[in-house]
């Protein structure tokens, strides 16, 4: 029982004695086998993390972040990508179903419900990140996205621009709400609504920097141009700001650029980009602990007739970042 407290971090071992037991371990080169473990307590103690996209800073903040809380409770994390494809996305969802995981946190593609759905009914906790789907029995924690539109397009108002484009993200919650946050803040400005300054990605996380890219070219060429850019992420903004220089377009005084994320890119940008802070390591921190409050403190039972209204819904205050790429003045 002292062996098996030292190798699942309890407190209650002195020092001493946790030492003498790290040493013989060590020395013998055990390791515990984690599957028999699970038989006994009904915990794999992993955690399963689902992103579109593994390169994305974004969702690797989410999952740093997510880790370390996590391991100080003696919980891993199995990370997986779809690719930005739905497909996928399935087929990695039912792989980390077979294993029977403590928890699955997911940043779905499109919303497949069937597929969270699959996850709800396996009595496997579920938790949405960032992208929104309104399944029951489910916990989210993001961002309030209708306020990263708002903050974002209210800083380019307020630098003085007039015909502000908006580089918007896929037809998720995510994309759709930063859209309405951007059209909130148009017409509170008494500014109008042009369609033509909108365009969509057919993903936001992977190629993104290559479409936003080619979209900025498109509108850098047509007349009159926008004077402002709102980028859905600060990849699409990064690859936004590379075309207009290209092109000898001046930031900020041509074009004033925001992104959203705040992924402290400053080192690697010859003008630092300005950035809304979607709190992304809070994000995967919040998970965590509700991920916490299931498996080690059994807060949630999560029987299937389970009140929805106990799951954590968590969206967080977004913050505006202003650097040299939307300063205007």
């Amino acid at each position: 029982m002292t062996v098996s407290k030292v190798l699942r971090h309890h407190e209650d071992i002195s020092t001493k004695t946790r030492d003498l037991v790290l040493a013989k371990v060590k020395q013998m080169g055990y390791r515990p086998n984690l599957t028999a473990r699970s038989l006994v307590t009904g915990r794999s103690c992993l955690v399963g993390l689902l992103v579109p996209d593994l390169i994305h800073p974004f969702f690797a903040e989410v999952a740093r972040a997510l880790a370390a809380a996590l391991r100080q409770q003696g919980l891993y994390l199995l990370i997986c990508s779809s690719e930005g494809d739905q497909e996928l996305e399935r087929n990695q969802v039912e792989h980390l179903l077979s294993r029977h995981l403590d928890a699955i946190v997911i940043a779905s593609v499109g919303g497949d419900e069937q597929v969270l759905q699959n996850v709800v009914q396996s009595r496997t906790p579920l938790i949405l990140i960032d992208r929104k789907v309104n399944i029951p029995r489910t916990h989210f924690v993001g961002s309030n996205d209708i306020m990263v539109g708002t903050l974002a397009t209210e800083h380019l108002i307020a630098m003085g621009c007039k015909r502000i484009a908006h580089l918007r993200g896929p037809d998720n919650s995510v994309g759709e709400k930063r859209l309405q946050g951007y059209m909130h803040a148009l017409r509170k400005a008494g500014l109008p609504f042009l369609p033509e300054l909108v365009t969509s990605v057919s993903t936001g996380d992977v190629d993104s920097k290559a479409q936003a890219a080619e979209y900025t070219r498109k509108l850098l060429t047509s007349s009159p141009r926008p004077d402002g850019l709102f980028c859905h992420s600060d990849p699409m903004a990064i690859g936004a700001m590379a075309t207009a220089v290209a092109m000898e377009v001046k930031i900020p005084k041509d074009l004033a650029v925001i992104g959203c994320g705040n992924l402290h890119y400053d080192d690697s940008l010859s003008i630092p980009l300005s950035s809304i802070d979607q709190k992304s390591s809070t994000i995967g921190a919040r998970a965590a602990k509700i991920i916490i409050e299931h498996v080690v403190r059994g807060k949630y039972d999560h029987e299937p007739d389970q009140d929805s209204q106990t799951f954590a819904n968590i969206q967080l205050k977004p913050e505006l970042v202003v650097r040299a790429s939307s300063k205007i003045r």
